[in-house]
Order: structure tokens, then sequence, then C-alpha cells
């Protein structure tokens, strides 16, 4: 698909870095996160897929900040992660005014409260940091309207997918997608919780 039908300020960012059509891949996926489905994005590295999840987020939030609460969060690895994925992010959110933040385990989290207390539409965050702020009351999770985990293949380690697993459960009806280089068993597991009706969206 063409990106003619995304938000103007949206379409102003992805022009201005080159970005003119979607590849193949995301011309499969981009139709189905748009559409408000559930999804599993799986497809190797340099797919297009993170530039896919960010196009679909922007597009969701209507590409305009809104009162106090988070509208989406996206779960990754680790504070690098979290950083490298904020900065990707505001490549395309410069034309508007939303607001993404990345909230990881190595930083005070008061300061953390207090920061996202001030109002984030998009919060960038690793799972155990998300799940302690949750439980701290710290966090309001009751407008999220979409609910990724990038680069899943790391949920084997550090309780993280429990972590999400009860993070889901706290949730009212939301998008859910995860994006991985591969299916594995943890987050094949999910599809007995938030994720059975997902999509599977494979690179051939």
């Amino acid at each position: 698909m063409s990106f003619k039908k995304l938000h103007p300020l949206l379409k102003k960012s992805l022009g201005e870095h080159g970005f003119e059509t979607s590849n193949p891949f995301q011309k499969k996926v981009l139709p189905i996160l748009k559409g408000g489905a559930d999804a599993y994005i799986i497809a190797p590295k340099n797919s297009g897929k993170t530039t896919a999840l960010i196009i679909a987020i922007i597009h969701k939030l209507n590409a305009i900040a809104y009162e106090d609460s988070p509208r989406a969060i996206v779960v990754v690895k680790n504070k690098v992660d979290a950083l490298a994925l904020k900065e990707e992010f505001e490549r395309f959110i410069k034309h508007t005014d939303l607001r993404v933040y990345a909230l990881y385990d190595e930083y005070d989290i008061e300061k953390q409260k207090e920061e996202v207390y001030f109002g984030q539409d998009i919060v960038i965050a690793t799972p155990a940091r998300l799940s302690k702020l949750y439980f701290l009351n710290g966090i309001h999770l009751g407008e999220i309207q979409f609910f990724a985990i990038e680069d899943a293949d790391y949920l084997g380690r550090n309780n993280a997918y429990n972590h999400i697993l009860r993070l889901s459960e706290s949730l009212n009806k939301c998008q859910y997608v995860i994006s991985a280089d591969e299916m594995n068993s943890k987050i094949q597991n999910y599809r007995n919780s938030f994720m059975s009706n997902a999509h599977i969206i494979k690179a051939k």
C-alpha cells in the first residue's frame, strides 16, 4: 500500500526520511494493523517491521496528543532498545505534538512517576519497570489503545513473559501486536490469553 491514506503530518515525516511507499512486507502488515486487528509480525531484522509498527501507532493515535494517560505502550528488552526506539519514534512525530517517553530500569522510579504523570501518549518500556511502576500506581493504563511487544525473542528471560501476562490482565480492550524474528514457544503461548484471535503475518 502507499502512504496516501495516512495522517498528513505522519506522511510529511515519512517523505522527509525517504519513505515514499511501503516495502513488500509492510504492504502485508499495514492494512491489518490499520484495521485494528491483533497480530504477530514475524520477520527477520531489516524487514521494515519496526517502521510498520511506528506508523500504525501514530496513525492509531491520529498524530495528536490527548490528555495525560498513555494510549500506546511498546515493550522492549532493555534501556538501549528503549532509547533507540524512542529516537526512531521522534523522527516520525516531529511535525505532531505527540509525546513519547522511554521507561527503563536504570533510572530513578520516583522521577519516572512524575515524568509520566505530566502526560505521555506513547510509552516505550522494559517489562520489569513497566510492571513495577504500574503496581505502584505510577502509570495509568486505562486509556491504552495499542499494546505492542517489539523484538519479542527475549521473552524467555528475566520473568519478562510473566510481567507482560499480568499487565495484559489489567488492560481494557485494546489492539495487541507482537513482533519477532521468529515465532517461539513463549510468544505462541500468548494465544491462550490476549492473542487468541491474532493474525500471524510472516515474511516469505
